[in-house]
């Protein structure tokens, strides 16, 4: 089973990873979700700032330097399938905590949404803001919204992270898995926000690269 799982992760690496092949200046944000460019296995994550739910800023290598960790880049609460893959992954959370993993949920949205999120459910997961963009620049997982997307979004009333030049950004929804040097080992980035790995794949492969750490 653990060969089979083993087999699955580096072809599901390979098929997503298609378009990692083309160079892409780190720290750059793609034109659309198809042309995000993520870390690969075996990079090292960023050593940027992000901010906790309650505003105080945190170095996501101190936390990565405590144990192994998934990294979890989420497009916001508003997003409906952001919110069931969360939900998915607290019926996980606690084996995954007990396999030694610390779980860090990210988004573009300000500390204070990300308070209302935490008010909402109770979870393990770590959220942390990265309204600055810089942590989702560093892993590659940044996009711009097209204006038509974005004046669908204004309708709802959804307001979008911007970047310096007023452009609205968001990060393809992807998870990274650590080890203690922030080495990753493992990630799933795919374009279409409506797909997401299910919560058995993630446990499973939390399972195999225990043994790897």
């Amino acid at each position: 089973m653990r060969n089979f799982i083993v087999v699955a992760v580096v072809v599901l690496s390979a098929i997503l990873g298609a378009n990692q092949a083309l160079a892409f200046e780190r720290g750059g944000i793609a034109e659309s979700a198809n042309a995000v460019t993520p870390l690969l296995n075996g990079q090292f994550a960023p050593k940027t700032t992000l901010k906790m739910a309650d505003g105080t800023p945190v170095s996501l290598q101190a936390l990565t330097l405590q144990k192994p960790t998934i990294v979890l880049f989420y497009r916001g609460g508003w997003c409906p399938y952001c919110s069931r893959q969360l939900a998915q992954l607290k019926d996980i959370e606690k084996e995954l905590v007990n396999l030694g993993f610390q779980i860090l949920a990210i988004s573009p949205e300000t500390p204070e949404r990300l308070q209302e999120q935490k008010l909402e459910t109770e979870f393990l997961v770590t959220l942390l803001s990265d309204e600055k963009l810089a942590t989702i620049r560093e892993f590659g997982v940044g996009f711009y919204v097209d204006e038509s997307t974005s004046e669908k979004y204004q309708t709802y009333g959804i307001k979008l992270a911007k970047d310096e030049a007023g452009r609205e950004v968001l990060p393809a929804p992807a998870i990274f898995m650590l080890n203690t040097k922030g080495q990753v080992l493992f990630s799933y980035v795919n374009p279409d926000y409506k797909v997401r790995p299910s919560a058995e794949l993630v446990l499973s492969v939390a399972k195999v690269l225990k043994v790897e750490m």
